[in-house]
């Protein structure tokens, strides 16, 4: 579970920026409060899962690309 700070809205709203590249790289959750009272939470984004391999092709990757049975004009529109 990663560990979370909190920090006052003032704070946060003169450190933006670099609060957010620090969560994202860190990995710590941030707890903006206003008078002392927690008001929203800043956490990182969960990285996308790698899709390597995910893919099966039902067709042969020579039938993606080959020539076509009509003429093509680029400058017909």
């Amino acid at each position: 579970m990663s560990h979370s700070k909190e920090i006052t809205a003032t704070e946060f709203k003169a450190r933006c920026l670099r609060l957010l590249d620090e969560v994202a790289d860190g990995g710590e959750t941030l707890v903006v409060t206003k008078r002392g009272h927690p008001v929203v939470r800043v956490e990182p984004m969960n990285k996308p899962p790698d899709l390597t391999g995910s893919v099966r092709l039902l067709v042969d990757p020579e039938e993606f690309v080959g020539p076509l049975d009509i003429a093509w004009d680029a400058e017909r529109l």
